[in-house]
């Protein structure tokens, strides 16, 4: 049979939000979808449905493994920028955390049909929430018809002992916090993308696809470019070149209706380049006794191999979830009151950071194993966690372009991380607040050996400001969570054209028509949280743009 070459939608990207465009439009039978994946077929790679086995996919060929330019103010670093290359996309190479921002972040980005009451309600539609006993759940802000399995975790002994520490230093437990998106000061536990010992990811939306007669999903194929056409009203995406790495000769693919750019947040301004940015985290790790953490089941050769084969054969053990275990959020206004560069950056309504007072500065995780950046050494021989601080809202801005026209070339990724010193200022606090939770918390206090790994003994020990903040520079790294290359904003809006837009509030490419991009690219800011569920809201919001109507496909 030949193949087919012209369908009504080409989606390019089967990453988190591609998966939810392409498989949403598809359920209509009368138009024909095309979804364009570089990777191959996430149901074909073990590590992609092991919930903790992301770091066998680190580095591969499952992995664009993209590094950033050096980092001038994070010590020259090159650092490290996952991102999953299979259908699923980063749903199937992250934490798989369910962490949601608030309301106001989602309100802050000022778009039309954009609002944190929209975005909430579209991330339930992708939702089919599993609770568990002891999990204090809040029904009300849960999906349970969605395609995406979510549940809560079950700590380990090391992260009970976290959270107890947590609540020692002021944070209120509050078990549904990160759905909620009601609590800016508090600890909880944060629902996970897995269900019996399986990560679930955005591939689920596509199950079933091989069937469609009008869905069709081509593999190891890469986007080269989108041809546009000049028509009486401008210039319009009428059709994509594609490349396959075994096939230098391109093959073009047509759309009757339109083109969408679901890439992600690297990939897709490969086509069209603006400025981005990214939430950065600091991993300060600490040696315990033997018992608490996972470590034991990890880095023993033989121990691993016997973990693998459990997951395998019965899909428990360590390897059925990842090793993240108790989360908090912070406000820092009280830390930071009696700071020159903190006060003289207030406004009467925002804190320094651009934040108000709904809003978290400061997330903390801690790990159930030594687990964290690849610059990281195992704990071989020893049991070891990281308390680890995110920074929310940065100020720095970086960039994307293209190193040269060849479609597989990487492109340069410059975050200019830490560049602005208020960033540098609110992780160092962060870090430092992090630090007294884990040494001061009577959960934890007791238990911190502090000789692993040798090369930061002393780190356990410091109590300024001042001391953390060569620590932060020489150990930031990214949380795999760029936004903001694509930036969405408002065609009807006042003051002028803002040159740094890209798609308006229907998510159309200015100044070409039939071109749409649909996926966490288009952020105009970060929320504070995690960007996987805004991607999957994305996507049921982007799909409903595109089907006419207001909301986006039944879940």
């Amino acid at each position: 049979m030949a193949k087919k070459m012209e369908y009504d939608y080409i989606v390019c990207g089967g990453g988190t939000s591609g998966c939810v465009v392409a498989s949403r439009l598809a359920e209509d039978p009368t138009i024909s979808v095309l979804l364009i994946e570089a990777g191959e077929n996430c149901l074909d790679i073990i590590g992609s449905q092991m919930s903790g086995g992301m770091q066998q996919l680190l580095g591969g060929p499952h992995d664009w493994d993209f590094y950033s330019t050096p980092q001038p103010h994070a010590a020259d670093r090159e650092i490290s920028l996952t991102r999953g290359k299979f259908l699923g996309g980063s749903s199937g190479i992250n934490g798989t955390l369910c962490i949601r921002g608030t309301k106001q972040d989602y309100d802050d980005w000022g778009v039309p049909g954009w609002s944190g009451e929209e975005m909430l309600a579209a991330m339930k539609k992708a939702e089919r929430f599993r609770g568990k006993d002891w999990f204090e759940v809040r029904k009300d802000v849960h999906g349970f018809g969605g395609p995406v399995s979510v549940e809560p975790h079950d700590l380990a002994p090391i992260s009970e002992k976290v959270m107890e520490s947590f609540q020692d230093l002021g944070f209120p437990l509050d078990h549904d916090m990160f759905s909620t998106g009601e609590r800016a000061h508090g600890c909880g536990h944060a629902p996970r993308t897995v269900h019996n010992g399986v990560r679930t990811t955005a591939a689920e939306y596509t199950r079933g696809w091989e069937s469609k007669k009008n869905f069709t999903i081509l593999f190891k194929t890469q986007v080269s470019k989108v041809n546009l056409t000049q028509t009486p009203t401008g210039l319009r995406a009428t059709s994509v070149n594609t490349i396959t790495p075994d096939n230098s000769q391109p093959v073009t693919y047509t759309a009757r209706h339109e083109i969408i750019l679901s890439a992600g947040t690297y990939c897709t301004p490969t086509i069209l380049l603006r400025s981005g940015i990214d939430h950065l985290i600091v991993f300060v790790p600490y040696e315990v006794p033997p018992g608490l953490t996972h470590d034991d089941k990890i880095y023993p050769p033989e121990a691993m191999k016997a973990t693998y084969e459990e997951w395998v054969s019965k899909k428990t053990g360590i390897l059925a979830s990842f090793p993240f275990g108790g989360f908090a959020y912070a406000r820092l206004d009280e830390r930071l009151k009696d700071c020159e560069e903190w006060n003289s950056a207030k406004t009467t309504d925002r804190d320094p950071m651009g934040l108000t007072k709904n809003q978290p500065n400061i997330e903390f995780w801690s790990t159930e194993a030594c687990v964290g950046p690849r610059e990281l050494p195992p704990a071989q021989g020893k049991n070891a966690f990281a308390m680890v601080t995110e920074l929310f809202s940065p100020h720095s801005r970086g960039s994307v372009t293209l190193a040269s026209p060849d479609p597989f070339a990487k492109p340069v990724i410059d975050h200019n991380y830490l560049s602005h010193p208020l960033d540098l200022l609110v992780l160092a606090e962060g870090v430092r607040l992090g630090n007294e939770v884990v040494m001061q918390g009577r959960g934890t206090k007791d238990l911190v050996l502090g000789s692993y790994p040798e090369e930061l003994v002393k780190h356990h020990l410091y109590t300024t400001r001042e001391e953390w903040i060569p620590f932060v520079r020489n150990g930031a790294t990214t949380c795999y969570r760029p936004v903001g290359t694509c930036k969405m904003g408002s065609a009807s809006g006042g003051g002028g054209v803002d040159e740094s837009i890209v798609v308006d509030e229907k998510l159309r490419v200015r100044g070409v028509e039939g071109l749409r991009v649909v996926d966490a690219s288009i952020m105009p800011k970060i929320p504070n949280g995690h960007t996987c569920m805004p991607a999957y809201g994305i996507g049921e919001l982007g799909v409903g743009i595109l089907r006419g109507g207001g909301e986006g496909g039944e879940g």
